[in-house]
């Protein structure tokens, strides 16, 4: 199979935080229809799910079943009710009770978003500037950027500014972290806001990783350990990883696929964005092990069910029917910036967070210490000689 390198970030597919588009996962079975293993372990079809939204029927029961079958394989055991409830409840939680408003005033913080041009990441940029806040948009493509930043002037009175980064290129990531200490010598807040998801299995990053695992934890990694030595010299600072729910669909890192090679090939793309959310998890819970004693609070979050630029890739049922079931992008920012604003968040160290500003319960195994360590230092390994 050829490999494609990805010169920037992808966004096919990735329309969805932590939730895989309502299509088959198997070419033989209609995008339209959806299914799930009964206990003797038979695929029983349901009928079609655009229908079951048009005429008003339990659409929300089916979208969960089909949710959950996309890991349904082999390999994969029936999910259990609490793993139904837990979903249910990362995806559909109770009112929020904390909002922007409550931000406190930032004037003299600086910020890195990732990401920050569009979607979830703009939104949250977009309330970090309203609260003066000096903010840097991370980002590979400068023409939308500066598009971006002329809305979020319009709309907050203050200007953002522009970091070219490349999150998909460990050269690239190596030289925005350096351009940014060459402008300033702290960082009160970074929110790891950018992503991919589910890109075709062809896709890899300039070093040959998985494409959602180089972009989502690699690239992010070593961008956080760059900056590391300017977030010790705000005396007290915010890491922010956006994940998703998806993490806690699979037990662990399948090593051998994390570099291109006939075993990632056989992945399917969804399991192995789900592997990079766990990967984000681990690496937001290390760092908060290694740097809380020294003023660093490392936290990671998933946003909510968001849908962003679904009629690029999808048809016009289902964008319907997605927004039906799915919240708002500024809605999607209400996490991350609880996580790397409020006075509360101070005492979270470590956290997941899940909607709408909640302390939730990740998957255990990516809390292991272990688990951290071994990924910490494979991360290590392969950074330490980047030019």
């Amino acid at each position: 199979m050829r490999s494609v390198k990805i010169s920037g970030i992808s966004t096919r597919g990735c329309d969805y935080n932590g939730v895989k588009p309502l299509r088959s996962m198997e070419s033989k079975t209609p995008a339209t229809a959806h299914s799930i293993r009964s206990l003797d372990g038979t695929r029983q079809h349901h009928g079609n799910i655009t229908e079951a939204f048009l005429q008003g029927k339990r659409t929300e029961h089916l979208f969960i079943k089909h949710r959950l079958n996309s890991t349904l394989t082999t390999s994969h055991p029936i999910p259990t009710m609490g793993a139904v409830l837990s979903f249910y409840d990362a995806c559909w939680p109770p009112k929020a009770k904390w909002s922007v408003e409550k931000i406190p005033d930032l004037s003299g913080k600086i910020v890195i978003v990732t990401g920050g041009n569009s979607g979830i990441g703009k939104e949250t940029v977009k309330a970090l500037l309203a609260k003066n806040a000096k903010v840097y948009i991370a980002s590979h493509n400068r023409a939308r950027v500066e598009a971006a930043m002329r809305e979020l002037e319009q709309a907050t009175g203050n200007k953002a500014l522009f970091i070219e980064l490349n999150l998909s290129s460990l050269s690239s990531v190596k030289a925005a972290a350096e351009a940014f200490q060459r402008l300033e010598t702290k960082l009160d807040i970074l929110i790891n806001n950018a992503g991919v998801m589910s890109p075709p299995i062809e896709s890899i990053t300039a070093e040959g990783y998985d494409l959602q695992f180089g972009l989502n934890v690699v690239g992010h990694y070593y961008f956080t350990r760059l900056l590391t030595p300017q977030l010790i010299a705000a005396g007290s600072a915010r890491i922010v990883t956006l994940t998703s729910h998806g993490h806690s669909l699979t037990d662990g890192i399948k090593w051998e696929t994390l570099k291109d090679g006939p075993a990632r090939q056989k992945e399917k793309p969804f399991d192995l964005y789900n592997q990079s959310k766990f990967g984000n998890v681990v690496v937001a819970c290390e760092f908060a092990r290694r740097y809380g004693d020294k003023g660093i609070i490392s936290t990671s979050v998933h946003p909510g069910l968001i849908v962003t630029n679904l009629g690029r890739t999808m048809s016009p049922a289902f964008v319907k029917f997605a927004h039906y079931l799915s919240y708002s992008a500024t809605k999607g920012a209400l996490t991350s910036l609880y996580a790397a604003t409020s006075q509360e968040a101070l005492n979270a160290n470590g956290k997941y967070f899940t909607p709408w500003a909640r302390i939730g319960k990740a998957h255990p195994a990516a809390l292991d210490a272990e688990v951290g360590a071994k990924l910490w230092a494979w991360l290590e390994e392969e950074t330490k000689n980047v030019q």
